[in-house]
């Protein structure tokens, strides 16, 4: 189909076909392999008709812990999460919850943006990729799983390159986006506002350093 002038361009023309997907995840405690995974936030970086990146649509759900989860006091006095809370409304990771609806969503956007694969952005993104990883194994959902398997974009990375910063509260300060203290450590929210700031950042690119980032086929 021929794209019209007023049809946003697709970003699998700037990753070599990956599209970027903001991820947060909210955890009782620092080993994905032993602790529970709790909540999680997911939004995709798209193109508007200027062809600046833009969030896109937000996919989240909370999650019970998953059987014999280890759930860490520190840890879930830190992010304020009462895992056995009903008005959570929380979800199980295994192929008929959280973890398959999203992906499901996430597929429907990469290939409306021609993208082969989606790839992790997050802030300290290794971290948030562990335990996603090891969420897919226990919930059988490896064939559902748009990510790559071991690239990411980091915006610790990115952040610390153009801002001198790496805390995302400061990063998101210096590029003028507002940050709500009271707010973070919701994975919903940390995860917007890391798709604000990876967008600014990306944005503040001349275009034609972006346009000769560009990969050929």
């Amino acid at each position: 189909m021929t794209q019209t002038e007023n049809q946003a361009p697709l970003i699998a023309q700037r990753f070599r076909g990956f599209l970027p997907v903001v991820v947060d995840v909210e955890t009782a405690g620092f080993n994905a392999q032993t602790d529970a995974l709790l909540e999680i936030a997911c939004i995709p970086i798209v193109y508007d008709e200027q062809k600046q990146f833009i969030p896109g649509p937000a996919f989240h759900a909370h999650l019970n812990p998953f059987e014999g989860a280890n759930l860490d006091r520190r840890s879930l006095d830190f992010i304020g999460i009462d895992p056995f809370n009903p008005i959570r409304m929380a979800m199980a990771e295994d192929e008929r919850g959280a973890l398959k609806r999203i992906f499901k969503s996430l597929h429907e956007v990469r290939k409306a943006q021609q993208c082969t694969h989606a790839i992790l952005v997050g802030h300290n993104a290794h971290f948030d990729l562990g335990f996603l990883q090891a969420a897919i194994h226990r919930s059988g959902t490896k064939n559902q799983n748009p990510f790559h398997s071991f690239s990411v974009f980091d915006t610790v990375t990115l952040s610390a390159v153009t801002f001198g910063q790496t805390v995302l509260a400061r990063a998101c300060i210096q590029a003028g986006i507002e940050f709500d203290g009271k707010e973070a450590h919701s994975a919903l929210y940390d995860t917007q506002k890391t798709a604000e700031l990876f967008c600014y950042i990306l944005n503040k690119l001349s275009p034609h350093i972006l346009d000769s980032w560009v990969a050929e086929p």
